[in-house]
């Protein structure tokens, strides 16, 4: 598996469909076959880049 944003193969893994990319500091994970994108905020809590990353168009 490749980090969406910056294609970095170094994934940490942090729970049973999650992951970390430690290149561009992203937690993803598989839900249903898709991935979802968050950013972590300095407050610890994460903003979805779904939008940004699956824009319909």
């Amino acid at each position: 598996m490749r980090c969406p944003n910056c294609e970095s193969k170094n994934l940490g893994k942090i729970g049973t469909y999650q992951f970390y990319c430690w290149n561009c500091c992203l937690e993803l994970w598989v839900e249903d076959g898709k991935v979802n994108i968050h950013q972590i905020e300095e407050d610890g809590s994460l903003s979805s880049l779904n939008d940004i990353f699956y824009q319909q168009g």
